[in-house]
């Protein structure tokens, strides 16, 4: 099969996705192999290829927001030719005091799709049939694949920030999670603040109905009461911290973050203000955030690549080039 593949061995100024064929998938026990028909590229895809993460297979194949058809290994409960969903969590050993507890986001043994095995870029993917999620047939295969992690770990914020329904939420960047979680925040009637550098990214965010926009350097004209930050920069936590009444909580989406910088604890942090990080999904998490999105009518704003363009997606989420999510067809 065709397949965008990173490679360890290359050093971390070079790396880049290589257009190669690779030997097909092997179906194995508890799998299911699944024909890649979309999948969403993610942040987190440019710091495994660009070594941020850390050590990964000495060769790869990112991506974790894969919208497929189940090909092989199919089961009553999952039939050939179903449409499923698969996720940044790929498996966890089910048996640790975090998956005991509900809590498998945390698991000591987890498995990461497009990090600690194959992922999405490519034409096939394998998949434990205990982690993937049949998808509502309202979305398409595009609209499907950034929900698939932008879209649940921006819901999994909202929660993990406490919001409540009609609280003042900030959201401090504006790419493919965040402009996922604004339509869920004004279903559960919210005021919805952004907070954002990119110029196109305040022209979406005004589209969708924000009740407040600004650049970086504003902050919103009011206390919030929840946000939630969607870049990787510690500068940009501080300015949620900053825009918090007391008692507020930031929760941060990020996988990587460069830095905290020093702050003003008295100012900023006193008040039983809360700093709060997000940490992966559950499939519970996945199944609540895909019946809101199917009863709310989410639609994601979506930019398609061919496969081999995929470097080209990587390079449009780094540079903040295109609005919404990208997303790369096989």
């Amino acid at each position: 099969m065709k397949a965008a593949v990173v490679s360890a061995t290359r050093s971390a100024v070079m790396r880049s996705l290589e257009i190669c064929d690779v030997a097909d998938p092997e179906l194995t026990p508890r799998h299911c192999l699944v024909r890649v028909l979309a999948c969403g590229v993610c942040r987190t895809d440019l710091h495994v290829v660009e070594g941020d993460l850390g050590p990964v297979p000495d060769r790869l194949i990112p991506g974790h927001q894969i919208v497929g058809e189940v090909v092989g290994g199919a089961t009553d409960e999952l039939p050939h030719g179903t449409r499923v969903g698969v996720s940044w969590l790929g498996g966890t050993d089910g048996q640790c005091r975090y998956c005991r507890t509900g809590n498998e986001n945390l698991c000591d043994a987890p498995t990461f799709t497009g990090y600690t095995v194959d992922g999405g870029f490519a034409e096939y993917a394998l998949a434990r049939r205990d982690f993937v999620f049949p998808l509502p047939g309202a979305l398409d295969d595009l609209q499907a694949a950034p929900l698939l992690c932008a879209g649940i770990i921006g819901f999994r914020s909202l929660r993990m920030a406490g919001v409540e329904a009609g609280d003042r939420v900030g959201l401090f960047g504006f790419g493919a999670s965040a402009h996922l979680a604004l339509p869920v925040l004004q279903s559960w009637h919210c005021e919805v603040f952004v907070s954002t550098r990119g110029a196109s990214h305040r022209r979406l965010a005004v589209s969708l109905g924000a009740t407040w926009v600004g650049d970086d350097k504003q902050r919103p004209p009011v206390a919030l009461d929840r946000a939630i930050t969607f870049a990787p920069s510690g500068d940009v936590v501080v300015a949620a911290l900053a825009s918090l009444r007391k008692g507020g909580v930031v929760a941060i989406n990020a996988v990587h973050l460069d830095r905290i910088p020093e702050f003003d604890y008295d100012r900023l942090l006193w008040g039983e203000r809360q700093i709060r990080s997000v940490t992966n999904m559950t499939r519970v998490d996945a199944r609540e955030f895909l019946h809101v999105a199917s009863a709310i009518g989410l639609r994601p704003s979506v930019t398609a690549f061919p496969l081999d363009r995929a470097n080209e997606a990587l390079r449009a989420i780094k540079d903040n080039a295109i609005d919404g999510a990208a997303v790369i067809v096989p």
